[in-house]
């Protein structure tokens, strides 16, 4: 891809936005920076860049478009973006920072989606990889852009990328040599503007794969029927209800992988730590991909012997006079959700709230009814979700997390639990999940 005299704009000068705007500015494009927060705001590194010849800064609107080869919109930019619908109308090429990254690197990917468990499911398929010996670079949704590797050396084995539905949506050429989709559930509507839009998006990965990669998919999973049938590549189905051949599933004790050459391979269920059945399909998922790029059996068992989870995942924050407090600061949608109360045998005191993400939570009626004690409506989503759930378990309102936690704890019993799985983005109060989850340990901390 020939980069040299193009002038491509740039949208969003976050941590992605500045790496891509510097990755084409050294391959000789004038670059125009724009972002919707006023200059002040924008991300840490960009004042390195402000003084090149090559960029420029823009109005964030469509007439930074004038004569411009290319849009490079970073992730969380909405296909619906006025810019965005502009160069469409006009015919410029859009697309994500994933597509540039992939158009020059040269190491296999193994690529990573889902609504959930995808930061763990690629942290731990990383893990394995390293402590199989092999030279990795784990980046995309976690940690560095890829963007950013394109332009190193590229002396890896494999790159291991956790890869978002904001990522894949002005794609057209990316292939992994091994892609995962964990799960499909309703998530980013609010983004991608339906649930069968964001369901498409997702399946997007494997749309480029051949014969030789690998696609490894969810046999449980509704939103994924039918999907083996238009890919092009191997495919590895796993399952956590029933027995696959081939294929991977859940044993009396062990992980089965049931290969396509008739033998059978047995992973001790005992080797995964991380609480819940949908952690159980993301080490198979894992799995499979391993084996794929050639890790041995007891690389695999090893390395997820050790792997005791991820921050904010259903995370044990702490216990005051007899109560227990999880952090699911990560859970923010109605899936994650409810994934999180399935893994509890007994009813929690639930905090449940934020910004909302136009998410179905009626659909966890019946769930709440089973698993919760009481439910603890936070944020500027309480107003609407309280309707959606009610009837089904004692409600009450606060309007910030930190007085939900005191409601919370003044409720709770010796001997009970208290969950934060919001199903809801932390942006009304916080800059990120992370961010809400400190505060929630901190503030269990300070009970």
């Amino acid at each position: 891809m020939e980069l040299k005299g193009k002038k491509i704009v740039v949208i969003g000068m976050g941590k992605t936005g500045i790496a891509t705007a510097s990755f084409l500015g050294a391959r000789g494009s004038a670059v125009v920076a724009v972002d919707e927060k006023p200059f002040g705001q924008w991300g840490d590194g960009f004042e390195l860049l402000a003084g090149q010849p090559w960029l420029k800064t823009g109005n964030y609107d469509s007439t930074v478009l004038d004569d411009v080869d290319m849009v490079v919109p970073s992730p969380g930019i909405p296909p619906g973006n006025d810019i965005l619908s502009a160069a469409q109308k006009k015919g410029i090429l859009i697309i994500s920072e994933l597509e540039l990254a992939s158009r020059f690197i040269r190491v296999p990917i193994v690529a990573v989606t889902g609504t959930n468990g995808k930061t763990t499911a690629t942290t731990l398929l990383g893990r394995i990889l390293a402590y199989s010996g092999k030279k990795i670079f784990i980046g995309g949704n976690i940690g560095n852009p890829l963007i950013e590797y394109a332009g190193f050396p590229q002396n890896d084995d494999f790159i291991v990328a956790e890869i978002s539905s904001f990522q894949l949506q002005w794609t057209s050429t990316f292939r992994p040599h091994a892609a995962v989709l964990l799960n499909i559930t309703c998530d980013h509507v609010n983004y991608h503007g339906s649930f069968e839009a964001y369901r498409q998006v997702k399946a997007g990965i494997f749309k480029n794969q051949q014969e030789a990669d690998l696609a490894i998919l969810n046999a449980e999973d509704d939103a994924q029927k039918g999907l083996a049938a238009s890919i092009r590549s191997q495919v590895v189905l796993f399952s956590s209800k029933r027995s696959l051949s081939p294929g991977i599933f859940v044993g009396e004790k062990t992980i089965v992988f049931s290969r396509p050459d008739g033998t059978d391979e047995h992973y001790p269920l005992s080797m995964i730590s991380l609480p819940g059945l949908h952690n159980v399909e993301n080490v198979m998922a894992v799995v499979a991909a391993a084996r794929f790029c050639g890790c041995s059996p007891e690389s695999i068992i090893n390395a997820v012997s050790g792997f005791h989870g991820l921050p904010h995942r259903i995370e044990f924050a702490g216990e005051k006079g007899e109560v227990k407090f999880y952090d699911d600061s990560k859970g923010t949608n109605v899936d994650a959700v409810a994934r999180a109360l399935q893994t509890f045998p007994l009813p929690v005191i639930l905090l449940l709230g934020g910004r909302d993400k136009d998410g179905n939570f009626e659909a966890l009626k019946p769930l709440l009814s089973e698993k919760t004690k009481q439910v603890i409506l936070f944020g500027e989503a309480r107003e609407r979700i309280e309707p959606q759930i009610s009837p089904s378990s004692p409600i009450s309102k606060e309007v910030t997390l930190k007085a939900a936690i005191q409601s919370a704890y003044r409720i709770a019993q010796p001997g009970d639990i208290v969950l934060l799985s919001p199903g809801c983005a932390s942006f009304d109060e916080f800059a990120n999940y992370k961010e809400r989850g400190n505060f929630f340990k901190e503030e269990v901390k300070n009970l």
